[in-house]
């Protein structure tokens, strides 16, 4: 079993080093947050900012804060590649090696012959998932909420077992529910399979399960409350999460459909043969079925994302790839030859068209990966550092802007986080819909001495291009809708040294947003270290040194 969990591991593991050092921006925000916690700041995005929960994964942030107490995370470069994307990539290796292992231990109770047969086909079938894998080696934590996933249907089949197992469901629950906010779903697994295989002890169980669950939920929340007020994370304030419509289900559909509805009939048709038989597997792929369904019924209840290739569904693919690896070793092994012939056919059918279909859907993503780290860190990090050296603008200025994470880890100014997902008084004004109050709150309160909105963000902030103007802004570089702007109060000099800087920035920031949409939507690496204060950027894209991909080394 150990090869087989090592060999699928290492399928997976083939397929995200096709993704290089790409970490997607979002994740270095927790990676902020982990920084300003291991130096002594608290919970904050940099040190001397209030207390606001912008990330919404403190699990996996306690596993980067660890990583970084043992000197393995945000010290400096292994080999030459940044530690902020090669530990949490080999973090997800070992989650996904985890979730291997609970497959495995699974397979043992229903198929003890075929379990290293079904680790393999899980494994293969996870890596030919793009979706999965692209997530799971974001920087993010999908990995470990898979995972938690697995280890949770691996429990769910001792069930109901005795009061400790109740405890280890209602502690793993909690895991899930503080990995992500709807991991919070799982704590209904244990009770409903206890109560769907009523014994006489089944409601004390269930019971059991969920006080241990709602015993440290409520503990956190608690902490939550006291720390920032809240008791829910600010960024589902920012996203206005709101209760789901019936038509929004529909996106479980499109989740179906991205994995292959032929593979999905083909698996469903296996489910079906085995489930009208008897045995330990029979058992085990009912169990599976329970937290599948409720993942799922939390993917299809969460708002809908903006970033591609379903970012929430990783353990909906972990689940389903478990149970159709089951199902379709399940009815291998009692087939005759004939039909084992006919099995194989279709499954071949199935997953060629799959991949086909799957191929069309990733083919956008890997021209151009959604918004990575590196980029965000000499965009608006390095570059925004630029901007303040030469324009001269006193310590403390503010930077507003919407893409934050490689931003916090290189940037010496303060930051607003036009998205909201760090800042309390935008978050609100996005709950309320208040676009008026969001740009009072930026442009006459706060009044940054440097501002970026594109794309999306001038309509839904209503930071647009004439209201920044009113507001005493000119351009530094204009960007489709919107671009980089400073207050021209804020500068010594005046106008002739924004023209000066004008000139300076087109040219390099022209070059720079050529290669993220040419050349695979990432300037190569972070180089060693992304610390604050790195100015003036990279050779190709600020210092115009080169013209090979840029290496993202401080200047």
């Amino acid at each position: 079993m150990p090869s087989a969990v090592g060999v699928a591991t290492a399928l997976v593991g083939l397929r995200a080093a096709a993704l290089g050092q790409w970490i997607v921006d979002d994740a270095a925000v927790t990676y902020a947050y982990v920084r300003s916690i291991g130096e002594g700041h608290g919970p904050v995005q940099l040190p001397g900012d209030a207390p606001v929960e912008g990330y919404s994964n403190p699990a996996w942030l306690v596993l980067l804060l660890i990583g970084r107490v043992l000197g393995l995370f945000d010290h400096g470069g292994w080999f030459g590649v940044s530690d902020l994307a090669l530990f949490p990539k080999l973090l997800a290796l070992a989650c996904v090696a985890g979730t291997l292992a609970c497959v495995g231990a699974l397979a043992r109770v229903a198929l003890p012959k075929a379990a290293p047969a079904v680790v393999l086909l899980t494994g293969a079938l996870l890596a030919a998932n793009y979706s999965y894998v692209v997530w799971s080696f974001s920087g993010l934590e999908n990995p470990l909420y898979g995972l938690l996933a697995a280890a949770l249907a691996l429990l769910l089949v001792r069930a109901p077992g005795g009061p400790r197992l109740a405890c280890a469901a209602g502690l793993l629950a909690l895991a899930a529910a503080l990995t992500r906010p709807d991991g919070a779903v799982l704590a209904a697994a244990y009770p409903l399979v206890v109560l769907l295989r009523w014994r006489r002890d089944a409601v004390a169980r269930a019971l059991l399960s969920c006080g241990v669950f709602a015993a440290g939920y409520g503990l956190f929340l608690l902490w939550r409350r006291a720390v920032f007020g809240l008791w829910v994370p600010n960024t589902a304030v920012a996203k206005a999460q709101e209760p789901p419509e019936l038509g929004e289900l529909g996106k479980v559909g499109e989740l179906l459909g991205y994995a292959g509805w032929a593979l999905v009939l083909v698996c469903a048709g296996c489910a079906g043969l085995v489930l009208a038989g008897r045995g330990p597997v029979r058992h085990v792929i009912a169990v599976l079925c329970v937290p599948l369904v409720l993942t799922l019924a939390a993917y299809g209840a969460l708002a809908p994302d903006w970033m591609p290739l379903y970012r929430f569904a990783t353990p909906v693919w972990v689940l389903g790839a478990a149970l159709a690896a089951l199902c379709v070793a399940a009815a291998w092994d009692g087939a005759r030859a004939r039909a084992r012939m006919v099995l194989g056919v279709a499954l071949a059918g199935a997953l060629t068209l799959s991949l086909t279909s799957q191929d069309l859907r990733n083919a956008g993503f890997r021209h151009e990966p959604t918004l990575s780290m590196c980029w965000v860190a000499d965009r608006y990090g390095r570059t925004f550092n630029a901007y303040a050296d030469r324009l001269a603008l006193p310590p403390g200025s503010t930077a507003a802007l919407p893409d934050l994470g490689g931003m916090l880890l290189t940037t010496r100014l303060q930051v607003v986080d036009i998205a909201g997902l760090t800042d309390r008084r935008i978050a609100d004004a996005y709950a309320a819909k208040d676009k008026d109050a969001l740009r009072r709150y930026v442009l006459d309160e706060v009044r940054p001495a440097l501002l970026h909105v594109h794309a999306a963000w001038p309509g839904k902030s209503g930071l647009t291009r004439d209201r920044i103007a009113a507001a005493g802004y000119v351009p530094l570089y204009r960007e489709d809708n919107g671009g980089d702007f400073v207050r021209a109060s804020a500068v010594p000099g005046g106008h002739a040294r924004i023209d000066a800087v004008q000139q300076w920035a087109k040219p390099r920031l022209d070059r720079m947003l050529h290669q993220k949409h040419h050349r695979g939507g990432r300037l190569g690496g972070c180089g060693d270290r992304l610390e604050p204060g790195q100015s003036a950027v990279s050779g190709l894209a600020l210092a115009g040194l080169h013209s090979g991909p840029a290496e993202g080394a401080a200047v």
